[in-house]
Protein backbone atom coordinates (compact mmCIF):
# COMPACT_ATOMS: atom_id res chain seq x y z
CA UNK A 1 0.00 0.00 0.00
CA UNK A 2 1.15 3.24 -1.10
CA UNK A 3 0.44 6.19 0.97
CA UNK A 4 -0.19 9.58 -1.77
CA UNK A 5 -2.03 11.89 0.89
CA UNK A 6 0.81 14.46 2.23
CA UNK A 7 -0.64 15.22 5.83
CA UNK A 8 0.02 11.27 6.42
CA UNK A 9 3.07 10.70 4.86
CA UNK A 10 4.10 14.16 7.05
CA UNK A 11 2.52 12.75 10.44
CA UNK A 12 4.64 8.90 9.66
CA UNK A 13 7.86 11.46 8.85
CA UNK A 14 7.72 13.11 12.24
CA UNK A 15 6.58 9.95 14.06
CA UNK A 16 9.74 7.75 12.85
CA UNK A 17 11.79 11.02 12.66
CA UNK A 18 11.33 11.66 16.57
CA UNK A 19 11.47 7.92 17.51
CA UNK A 20 14.52 7.64 15.77
CA UNK A 21 15.72 10.92 18.29
CA UNK A 22 14.54 9.34 21.93
CA UNK A 23 15.84 6.27 20.55
CA UNK A 24 19.71 7.07 20.44
CA UNK A 25 19.68 9.87 22.87
CA UNK A 26 17.19 8.23 25.91
CA UNK A 27 19.07 5.16 24.85
CA UNK A 28 22.94 6.67 25.62
CA UNK A 29 21.73 7.90 29.03
CA UNK A 30 20.16 4.58 29.58
CA UNK A 31 23.30 2.78 29.04
CA UNK A 32 25.27 5.48 31.12
CA UNK A 33 22.89 4.83 34.41
CA UNK A 34 22.62 0.79 34.62
CA UNK A 35 26.36 0.52 34.09
CA UNK A 36 27.18 3.22 36.81
CA UNK A 37 29.18 5.42 34.52
CA UNK A 38 31.58 2.27 33.22
CA UNK A 39 29.92 2.43 29.56
CA UNK A 40 29.35 6.29 29.19
CA UNK A 41 28.75 9.41 31.19
CA UNK A 42 27.76 12.58 30.54
CA UNK A 43 29.81 13.41 27.36
CA UNK A 44 28.63 10.11 25.52
CA UNK A 45 25.06 11.13 25.99
CA UNK A 46 25.66 14.41 24.75
CA UNK A 47 27.06 12.60 21.56
CA UNK A 48 24.08 10.38 21.95
CA UNK A 49 21.08 13.34 21.29
CA UNK A 50 23.59 14.93 18.82
CA UNK A 51 23.74 11.87 16.62
CA UNK A 52 20.46 11.26 17.76
CA UNK A 53 18.82 14.20 16.19
CA UNK A 54 21.22 14.20 13.14
CA UNK A 55 19.87 10.39 12.43
CA UNK A 56 16.06 11.74 12.83
CA UNK A 57 16.44 15.07 10.80
CA UNK A 58 17.88 12.11 8.11
CA UNK A 59 15.34 9.60 8.41
CA UNK A 60 12.25 12.32 8.05
CA UNK A 61 14.01 15.38 6.65
CA UNK A 62 12.92 14.94 2.76
CA UNK A 63 9.14 14.29 3.97
CA UNK A 64 8.27 16.32 6.40
CA UNK A 65 11.64 18.69 6.98
CA UNK A 66 12.38 16.37 9.70
CA UNK A 67 11.61 19.14 12.77
CA UNK A 68 11.36 16.11 15.18
CA UNK A 69 10.36 18.74 17.67
CA UNK A 70 7.00 20.42 18.66
CA UNK A 71 9.44 23.52 19.46
CA UNK A 72 10.33 23.79 15.81
CA UNK A 73 7.34 23.10 14.26
CA UNK A 74 5.58 26.14 16.66
CA UNK A 75 8.58 28.42 15.67
CA UNK A 76 8.23 27.90 11.88
CA UNK A 77 4.60 28.04 12.15
CA UNK A 78 4.80 31.05 14.44
CA UNK A 79 6.69 33.16 11.79
CA UNK A 80 5.03 31.84 8.53
CA UNK A 81 7.04 29.25 7.12
CA UNK A 82 4.57 26.51 7.99
CA UNK A 83 1.13 26.31 7.39
CA UNK A 84 -0.61 26.32 10.68
CA UNK A 85 -2.67 23.43 9.31
CA UNK A 86 0.03 21.15 9.80
CA UNK A 87 0.64 22.18 13.55
CA UNK A 88 -1.80 19.31 14.89
CA UNK A 89 -0.68 16.62 13.07
CA UNK A 90 3.38 17.73 13.27
CA UNK A 91 3.28 17.46 17.04
CA UNK A 92 1.36 14.49 17.21
CA UNK A 93 3.57 12.42 15.00
CA UNK A 94 6.22 13.84 16.93
CA UNK A 95 4.77 12.95 20.87
CA UNK A 96 3.56 9.87 19.22
CA UNK A 97 6.86 8.76 17.99
CA UNK A 98 8.66 9.80 21.53
CA UNK A 99 5.88 7.79 23.47
CA UNK A 100 6.87 4.52 21.63
CA UNK A 101 10.29 5.08 21.81
CA UNK A 102 10.45 5.18 25.42
CA UNK A 103 8.26 1.69 25.66
CA UNK A 104 10.78 0.27 23.12
CA UNK A 105 13.84 1.49 25.43
CA UNK A 106 12.05 0.05 28.18
CA UNK A 107 11.93 -3.24 26.68
CA UNK A 108 15.47 -3.16 25.41
CA UNK A 109 16.79 -2.31 28.92
CA UNK A 110 13.98 -4.25 31.33
CA UNK A 111 16.05 -6.51 32.78
CA UNK A 112 19.00 -3.91 33.35
CA UNK A 113 16.40 -2.14 35.10
CA UNK A 114 14.92 -4.86 37.31
CA UNK A 115 18.76 -5.65 38.13
CA UNK A 116 19.79 -1.94 39.10
CA UNK A 117 16.89 -1.14 41.28
CA UNK A 118 13.98 -2.79 43.11
CA UNK A 119 12.10 0.55 43.58
CA UNK A 120 11.41 2.63 41.06
CA UNK A 121 13.48 6.11 41.15
CA UNK A 122 13.97 9.47 39.58
CA UNK A 123 17.62 8.72 39.42
CA UNK A 124 15.99 5.87 36.47
CA UNK A 125 13.13 7.92 35.51
CA UNK A 126 16.07 10.40 34.59
CA UNK A 127 16.76 8.16 31.32
CA UNK A 128 13.17 9.12 29.91
CA UNK A 129 12.88 12.87 31.01
CA UNK A 130 14.94 15.60 32.33
CA UNK A 131 15.19 16.79 36.23
CA UNK A 132 16.22 20.36 38.13
CA UNK A 133 19.77 19.79 38.63
CA UNK A 134 21.76 16.56 38.81
CA UNK A 135 20.75 13.37 40.04
CA UNK A 136 23.12 12.38 42.71
CA UNK A 137 21.81 8.58 44.21
CA UNK A 138 19.42 5.91 43.38
CA UNK A 139 17.22 7.18 45.93
CA UNK A 140 16.47 9.91 43.29
CA UNK A 141 17.68 13.18 45.56
CA UNK A 142 18.32 15.77 43.45
CA UNK A 143 20.93 18.81 43.66
CA UNK A 144 19.94 21.67 45.39
CA UNK A 145 20.75 24.59 43.51
CA UNK A 146 18.45 25.08 40.60
CA UNK A 147 15.40 27.36 40.95
CA UNK A 148 12.23 27.21 38.55
CA UNK A 149 12.82 30.53 37.15
CA UNK A 150 16.54 30.20 36.40
CA UNK A 151 15.67 26.43 34.89
CA UNK A 152 12.95 28.24 32.61
CA UNK A 153 15.57 30.07 31.48
CA UNK A 154 17.89 27.44 30.60
CA UNK A 155 15.39 26.05 28.75
CA UNK A 156 14.50 29.48 26.94
CA UNK A 157 18.27 30.14 26.04
CA UNK A 158 19.05 26.14 25.05
CA UNK A 159 16.06 26.14 22.51
CA UNK A 160 16.94 30.03 21.40
CA UNK A 161 20.15 28.98 20.42
CA UNK A 162 18.95 25.36 18.51
CA UNK A 163 16.42 27.19 16.65
CA UNK A 164 19.48 30.32 15.70
CA UNK A 165 21.46 27.30 14.36
CA UNK A 166 18.47 26.01 12.81
CA UNK A 167 17.44 28.47 10.65
CA UNK A 168 20.92 29.71 9.72
CA UNK A 169 21.86 26.23 8.69
CA UNK A 170 18.29 26.03 6.46
CA UNK A 171 18.91 29.41 5.22
CA UNK A 172 20.12 29.03 1.43
CA UNK A 173 20.52 32.18 0.65
CA UNK A 174 23.27 31.94 4.08
CA UNK A 175 26.40 30.54 3.84
CA UNK A 176 24.15 27.64 1.49
CA UNK A 177 24.86 24.46 3.54
CA UNK A 178 24.22 21.35 0.88
CA UNK A 179 21.11 19.75 1.71
CA UNK A 180 22.39 16.50 2.12
CA UNK A 181 24.63 18.23 4.87
CA UNK A 182 21.77 19.47 6.95
CA UNK A 183 21.25 16.68 9.31
CA UNK A 184 24.71 16.55 10.58
CA UNK A 185 24.82 20.15 10.81
CA UNK A 186 21.53 19.91 13.35
CA UNK A 187 23.04 17.15 15.06
CA UNK A 188 26.32 19.08 15.79
CA UNK A 189 24.24 22.18 16.94
CA UNK A 190 22.42 19.56 19.44
CA UNK A 191 25.60 17.93 20.58
CA UNK A 192 26.76 21.86 21.20
CA UNK A 193 24.08 22.62 22.72
CA UNK A 194 24.07 19.93 25.34
CA UNK A 195 27.78 19.98 25.99
CA UNK A 196 27.54 23.87 26.67
CA UNK A 197 24.23 23.39 28.69
CA UNK A 198 23.33 20.24 30.21
CA UNK A 199 24.22 21.31 34.04
CA UNK A 200 21.37 22.77 35.08
CA UNK A 201 18.52 20.09 33.90
CA UNK A 202 19.69 17.73 30.70
CA UNK A 203 19.11 20.43 28.24
CA UNK A 204 15.80 18.77 27.04
CA UNK A 205 14.88 21.79 24.24
CA UNK A 206 11.98 19.41 23.00
CA UNK A 207 8.91 19.21 24.67
CA UNK A 208 8.24 15.45 22.64
CA UNK A 209 11.38 14.34 23.74
CA UNK A 210 10.71 15.42 27.56
CA UNK A 211 6.87 15.23 27.76
CA UNK A 212 6.01 11.66 26.13
CA UNK A 213 8.42 10.07 28.33
CA UNK A 214 7.90 11.40 31.21
CA UNK A 215 4.28 10.21 30.49
CA UNK A 216 5.38 6.66 30.18
CA UNK A 217 7.18 6.75 33.33
CA UNK A 218 4.06 7.79 35.04
CA UNK A 219 2.48 4.65 33.42
CA UNK A 220 4.91 1.97 33.45
CA UNK A 221 5.54 1.83 37.39
CA UNK A 222 7.55 5.19 38.70
CA UNK A 223 4.01 6.73 39.78
CA UNK A 224 3.71 10.52 40.61
CA UNK A 225 7.37 11.09 41.16
CA UNK A 226 7.98 12.29 37.51
CA UNK A 227 6.06 15.15 37.43
CA UNK A 228 5.96 15.80 41.39
CA UNK A 229 9.90 16.60 41.33
CA UNK A 230 10.47 19.87 42.15
CA UNK A 231 13.17 22.73 41.76
CA UNK A 232 14.95 23.97 45.07
CA UNK A 233 11.76 26.94 45.26
CA UNK A 234 9.32 23.90 45.47
CA UNK A 235 7.76 24.59 42.18
CA UNK A 236 7.27 21.34 40.03
CA UNK A 237 9.24 20.88 37.12
CA UNK A 238 7.31 19.04 34.71
CA UNK A 239 6.17 22.07 33.34
CA UNK A 240 9.20 24.06 32.02
CA UNK A 241 10.39 21.48 29.50
CA UNK A 242 7.04 21.97 28.19
CA UNK A 243 7.01 26.09 27.79
CA UNK A 244 10.25 27.13 27.66
CA UNK A 245 11.51 25.50 24.44
CA UNK A 246 8.24 27.03 23.07
CA UNK A 247 9.01 30.30 24.40
CA UNK A 248 12.49 30.10 23.11
CA UNK A 249 11.97 28.55 19.60
CA UNK A 250 9.87 31.24 18.57
CA UNK A 251 12.48 33.73 19.97
CA UNK A 252 15.49 32.15 18.51
CA UNK A 253 13.40 31.76 14.99
CA UNK A 254 12.67 35.80 15.33
CA UNK A 255 16.06 36.75 16.03
CA UNK A 256 17.41 34.67 13.06
CA UNK A 257 14.86 36.83 10.73
CA UNK A 258 15.41 40.22 12.51
CA UNK A 259 18.89 40.26 12.50
CA UNK A 260 20.03 38.00 9.24
CA UNK A 261 17.06 36.72 6.63
CA UNK A 262 15.64 40.12 6.51
CA UNK A 263 18.47 41.97 5.41
CA UNK A 264 19.22 39.89 2.48
CA UNK A 265 19.48 41.39 -0.79
CA UNK A 266 15.93 40.66 -3.01
CA UNK A 267 15.47 38.01 -5.48
CA UNK A 268 14.87 39.22 -8.82
CA UNK A 269 12.31 38.01 -11.22
CA UNK A 270 13.94 35.53 -13.20
CA UNK A 271 11.07 36.70 -15.99
CA UNK A 272 12.03 40.31 -15.33
CA UNK A 273 15.86 39.72 -15.70
CA UNK A 274 15.50 37.98 -18.97
CA UNK A 275 13.57 40.80 -20.25
CA UNK A 276 16.16 43.13 -19.29
CA UNK A 277 19.30 40.93 -20.66
CA UNK A 278 17.20 41.73 -24.08
CA UNK A 279 16.86 44.80 -23.68
CA UNK A 280 20.64 45.19 -23.12
CA UNK A 281 20.91 43.42 -26.03
CA UNK A 282 18.94 45.46 -28.50
CA UNK A 283 20.80 48.77 -27.04
CA UNK A 284 24.20 47.12 -27.73
CA UNK A 285 23.06 46.31 -31.54
CA UNK A 286 21.48 49.64 -32.08
CA UNK A 287 24.44 51.33 -31.67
Amino acid sequence: MKIEKVSVKEFLSEFLGTFILVMFNDGAVAQSVFSNGDKGGPFPAYWGAGVGACLGVLVSGGVSGGHINPAVTLAMAAWRKLPWVKVPYYLMGQYAGAFLASSVLYGVYFDALKHFETTRSLKTAGIWATYPGTITNVDGAVSDFLTNSNGFADQVVGTMLLLICVCAITDTRNVGVPQYLVPLYVGFAVLNINNCFGLNCSCAINPARDFAPRLFTFIAGWGTDPFAATTIDGIVWWWVPIIAPHVGGILGAGIYIFFIERHHPREKDKSQTRRCRRCKERKSQAT
